[in-house]
């Protein structure tokens, strides 16, 4: 954990239809001085959006080959690279070699995000997906985050319904692939 960093602890009810996936999640995250409340708020649904057996919180910005998020199987393997924000085409290119499966989840304008990999040379770009929220969306709920949050996380054909400390909120959530 960093020097200085604000610990937020996430007591979260998970529950996605759309893959059959109901947990009861307590999450501790530690945010940078460096990391925004978006960034933060991005990284815990990729979690929750991307919640498997054996997934993890990488060290944070300070972990450089590593992704934000990823998942090993039981023996310890890479299985899936889960970037977060708006990583450069050379981590997209490095996570696609070393995991079975890459995705990026941003705050930001996707085709903003995007633009930058344009021409780049990135394993198994038709692969990778990168997923985003209906603008505003994110902003608006960092808006209610404390340092202890209960959260509860509905999804139902890719929409999500998010009610964080008594507030609801609600997204599609958008996917396309990088190439």
């Amino acid at each position: 954990m960093a020097i200085g960093a604000t610990i937020h602890t996430f007591t979260v009810q998970l529950a996605d239809v759309d893959r059959g996936v109901y947990e009861e999640l307590s999450l501790r995250v530690a945010r940078h001085p460096s990391e925004t409340d978006a960034f933060m708020l991005t990284r815990i649904l990729a979690y929750c959006l991307e919640y498997d057996e054996g997934i993890a919180f990488s060290e944070g910005v300070s972990a450089t080959d590593e992704p934000a998020v990823y998942v090993r199987d039981m023996t310890g393997k890479l299985v899936a690279w889960i970037e977060v924000g708006a990583p450069d085409a050379a981590r997209l290119h490095t996570g696609s070699l070393q995991a079975e499966r890459v995705s990026v989840y941003t705050h930001r304008d996707p085709a903003k995000v995007s633009a930058p990999w344009s021409g780049k040379k990135i394993h198994r770009a038709d692969q990778i997906h990168l997923h985003s929220f209906d603008p505003g969306f994110v902003d608006a709920a960092t808006a209610v985050l404390e340092r202890r949050n209960t959260m509860t996380l509905s999804i139902t054909e890719r929409r999500a319904y998010l009610d964080l400390n008594g507030t609801m909120f609600e997204t599609d959530v958008h996917e396309q692939t990088v190439a």
